[in-house]
Order: structure tokens, then C-alpha cells, then sequence
């Protein structure tokens, strides 16, 4: 886990702002699990990390709007699954291992 603490009041309020203005009251944003995620993805491809914290986010919602989860355990499943297929894939690093 990387140590975000120089950024925590900055993405502290910005997690409430977005929050609010997306009426999302009731989700506390795990913002240490969304950023390991996205730099672990990141590993993968550089523009992995966004397109994967948005995905759990996406998955979240719909486990969340099922009640199937509350959103905290949502985003936690969701991450968790994200992370196991991180740990599996082989990062590409520009022609290595295709076709061309």
C-alpha cells in the first residue's frame, strides 16, 4: 500500500464533493483501496488504473442498487476482484509478446 497522506485533505474533500454533487451520501470512499488499485492496474497498462477504478465503481453500483451489498462492501468485493486479476496478468511493455 503506498502512503497518499501528502494528498489526504485534497482527495479527502474532493470524495465529499463528488460525493454530494453525485448524491451518493452514504458511501465513505476507501480513497488508499481506489489508489492502489489504480496503480496496480497500471502495471498492466499506463491508462489501466482509471478504466479499472471505474469498473469497480460500475460493478459496485449495480451490486449496491440490487441490495445485494452496501456500497463500502460493494467497492471492497468489486476492488478485490480487480486486484486478483492484476496480480495474474502479464504487464506489456510495448511489442513484447504480440503479433507484430
Amino acid at each position: 500500500m503506498t502512503n497518499y497522506d501528502d494528498h489526504e485533505p485534497e482527495l479527502r474533500d474532493w470524495s465529499r464533493q463528488l460525493t454530494q454533487a453525485l448524491q451518493i451520501l452514504d458511501l465513505q470512499v476507501d480513497r488508499n483501496l481506489l489508489l492502489d488499485l489504480a496503480a496496480e492496474s497500471s502495471a498492466v497498462s499506463p491508462s489501466a488504473g482509471p478504466i479499472s477504478t471505474f469498473v469497480v465503481g460500475y460493478a459496485a453500483g449495480l451490486a449496491a442498487a440490487t441490495g445485494e451489498k452496501n456500497a463500502t462492501a460493494a467497492v471492497e468485493t468489486a476492488a478485490a476482484v480487480a486486484r486478483q486479476i492484476c496480480a495474474t496478468s502479464t504487464p506489456r511493455t510495448g511489442w513484447v509478446d504480440t503479433a507484430q
